[in-house]
């Protein structure tokens, strides 16, 4: 069955004094619970300065965990990743109420032997297999610090999505730009070869303040252990031995 490790770490970065990030994860229960559904993990960069951000990075998180965890099973991935994101994306415009609070967000969905990816703004998911990194998202940025795309900003939120295999020893990451602007591809694949992931979310964290640390840094990394392995037959799923 599918198997995960994962930890993860935020930072205020040195030149602010709150941060305005939020991560979190939902965890199957059961091992049905793992096949109807899956795991969840999530990542939020907010936007609209202080109070305002934080607040939208934090209920977009909340209210995406709790749409994905009433959902129906057996809901294909990438199409579930699009719903949900669009259902948080509604709930933090309205809180908003023209304020400009919004947020970027990018999620990760692992069920079976499968990996949906999907994103608005400039946070992002890397996959790091056998030393190598592959970015799994493109910014959604106009420039450096302007985004195009973001959670909240709008009423209908266009949503990009992903799907790919994963393989035991895979190491995913979901981060923030305030990771992401300073740390390098060697140093993602160097933190997949440590058998620590707090240690090595820690080491990542430390990196990105050592060389930069004027945004908020965070990065969710996740371990594949193991997985199931199924295919696909007129759109039903089997085991594959």
């Amino acid at each position: 069955m599918l198997d995960l490790e994962f930890a993860r770490l935020s930072d205020p970065g040195k030149a602010r004094d709150h941060n305005e990030d939020y991560i979190g994860h939902s965890q199957p229960a059961t091992p049905t619970d793992g096949r109807s559904h899956g795991w969840l993990f999530a990542l939020a960069d907010g936007l609209g300065g202080h109070e305002k951000g934080e607040v939208a990075s934090r209920e977009a998180v909340e209210r995406l965990i709790a749409r994905f965890e009433a959902s129906p099973p057996d809901e294909p991935l990438a199409p579930m990743l699009t719903r949900l994101l669009r259902e948080a994306n509604a709930h933090v415009y309205e809180l908003a109420h023209g304020s400009g609070m919004a947020t970027t967000i990018v999620a990760c969905l692992f069920r079976y032997d499968r990996l949906a990816v999907a994103h608005a703004g400039d946070s992002r998911c890397y996959l790091v297999r056998d030393g190598e990194t592959r970015l799994l998202t493109r910014d959604h940025a106009k420039a450096k610090n302007v985004l195009s795309r973001s959670l909240g900003s709008d009423l209908f939120l266009n949503v990009d999505t992903s799907e790919h295999h994963v393989l035991p020893g895979d190491m995913v990451a979901l981060c923030s730009d305030g990771l992401h602007g300073t740390v390098a591809d060697t140093d993602f694949a160097a933190a997949a070869q440590h058998k620590d992931l707090g240690a090595a979310a820690r080491e990542l964290v430390d990196l990105a303040n050592q060389r930069d640390g004027s945004d908020n840094i965070s990065v969710q990394l996740i371990r594949v252990r193991s997985v199931e392995r199924v295919g696909m037959y007129r759109g039903r799923l089997y085991k594959l031995r």
